[in-house]
């Protein structure tokens, strides 16, 4: 069964969470690295969707919205 892509939020929640467990300094070594290499895999995923975001953004500034929404139409 195919994942549900995760919304930038959830992300955002996943990611302070590993953070605030790191912080707390009562994890191990081997753990801290499991956090830390899950921690960069979430980062690049959101900032794949910024980058999206933000060609989106591009599209409607560029074209104006008008045209983007006959586009789309």
């Amino acid at each position: 069964m195919a994942k549900k892509k995760e919304s930038y939020e959830e992300l955002m929640e996943k990611l302070d969470n590993i953070i605030k467990e790191m912080e707390k300094g009562e994890v191990s070594l081997e753990k801290s690295m499991k956090n830390y290499e899950e921690g960069i895999k979430i980062s690049n995923k959101m900032n794949m969707i910024l980058k999206e975001a933000e060609g989106k953004i591009k599209i409607l500034t560029e074209n104006g919205e008008k045209d983007y929404i006959e586009v789309d139409e």
